[in-house]
């Protein structure tokens, strides 16, 4: 299992490093202004997976208190300890279980439907925040092979992950996950075809940090969703809900705030850096991303953090050779650059760590999102207070598009 996932990350950041560079580069955008017949953001696909995924672990639950009495245990010690923490006492959905006319029709609710679902959870999700970033780079990269080379990474980890935990539902799980890999990118390619948006993240210290306040609020979402559905715990949707509504309407005044017009102040020099790595490096990290997610678990987490490493180095350069050459270019310029980076990465290290200390052990997600957070606010303020005084022409943060 070990060595599969290995191999997958390197495969994955491969094929990112040769195929990124394609839904990066600016071109016209096909839409060509056409008003949109239907225009859905991944944000909302989002929104609809997530509330199919918690109505499959109501649907679940009934069938386990019909069918099983309640006791989740014949699939259960199949899976890991931290599974099936349910809801079982909860007065409606007893009273739902009690109503419901056959229950056996549900068995499907038992790890299938859930298999389907995964894929255009993650996939929506991480395009929500790559629209978020720049709308045109989302049109981009549907459009580009990196969706459905990430559709069929996610896919493999995926497959991998349920065969070394195999059990009498594994092989309908690959299958159902087979039919999602080919459907969801499908599906996302031909909505991102009717995008019209225009929205961009301001190269702007304000700019950057309402995006990545809106980065880590989704984030938060996406590990309640995880720890109360898709490891069908909703018996823990309770204790979760106050953090979820707190990050949701952390979500919500963010993107508001976002949707407002931008100043018409240009960048500073490190600032519009930042904008284009993260351009860069989400392109790039789209199609490793959840390979290297699971080779930490059940892979080589050196290797993890190498392949994360190279895949942020390969966004480093061209974005510095740009922001540069828009600048005037010149050696002072670029050593000039690379310093002030250099201190906003060394600023930005000291704070990640001390938040990763901070933060209580649970998932190692909440300590990789929290520092991650800590690491990208801080860089960004300091970066903004080094720029100072300089900006950088308009073209280095121009239409993508």
């Amino acid at each position: 299992m070990s060595a599969f996932v290995d191999v997958l990350v390197v495969l994955s950041v491969v094929v990112a490093l040769v195929s990124a560079s394609r839904a990066v580069a600016r071109r016209p955008d096909p839409s060509g202004g056409r008003t949109a017949r239907l225009a859905l953001p991944p944000l909302a696909v989002l929104a609809v997976v997530t509330g199919l995924v918690y109505a499959n672990q109501v649907l679940f639950t009934v069938y386990v208190l019909r069918v099983h009495g309640g006791d989740p245990s014949f699939v259960a010690r199949y899976l890991p300890q931290g599974w099936f923490d349910l809801a079982s006492g909860n007065p409606v959905l007893r009273g739902l279980a009690d109503g419901f006319p056959a229950p056996g029709v549900l068995a499907p609710s038992v790890l299938r439907i859930q298999a389907f679902l995964e894929l255009p959870f993650v996939l929506s999700a991480f395009a929500t925040v790559v629209r978020w970033l720049d709308a045109g780079l989302y049109r981009g990269i549907a459009r580009s092979a990196l969706l459905p080379l990430a559709s069929v990474s996610y896919t493999v980890v995926f497959c991998l992950v349920e065969w070394d935990l195999r059990n009498p539902y594994t092989v309908d799980d690959i299958v159902v996950r087979g039919v999602s890999a080919v459907l969801t990118p499908c599906l996302l390619r031909w909505l991102a075809a009717r995008d019209t948006g225009a929205s961009r993240t301001p190269a702007s210290v304000p700019g950057l940090l309402v995006f990545i306040g809106s980065l880590g609020a989704l984030g938060v979402l996406v590990l309640v969703v995880y720890d109360t559905a898709l490891l069908y715990n909703l018996g823990r949707l309770d204790e979760r809900l106050p953090v979820a509504m707190v990050a949701g309407a952390a979500l919500i005044g963010l993107r508001r705030s976002a949707a407002r017009p931008p100043g018409s102040s240009a960048a500073g020099l490190s600032v519009a850096f930042v904008w284009q790595v993260l351009r860069r490096w989400l392109a790039l990290f789209f199609v490793p991303a959840l390979a290297l997610r699971y080779a930490v678990m059940f892979g080589t987490p050196q290797l993890a953090v190498l392949a994360g490493l190279s895949t942020a180095a390969a966004a480093v350069v061209p974005a510095g050779r740009d922001v540069t050459a828009a600048s005037g270019g010149g050696r002072r310029l670029a050593l000039m650059l690379a310093g002030r980076v250099g201190c906003a990465v060394l600023a930005g290290s000291v704070a990640a760590y001390g938040v990763a200390a901070l933060t209580p052990r649970s998932y190692y997600e909440v300590t990789l999102l929290s520092s991650a957070a800590a690491f990208l606010v801080t860089g960004v303020v300091v970066c903004g207070l080094l720029d100072l005084g300089d900006r950088v022409p308009r073209p280095v943060i121009g239409e993508s598009d």
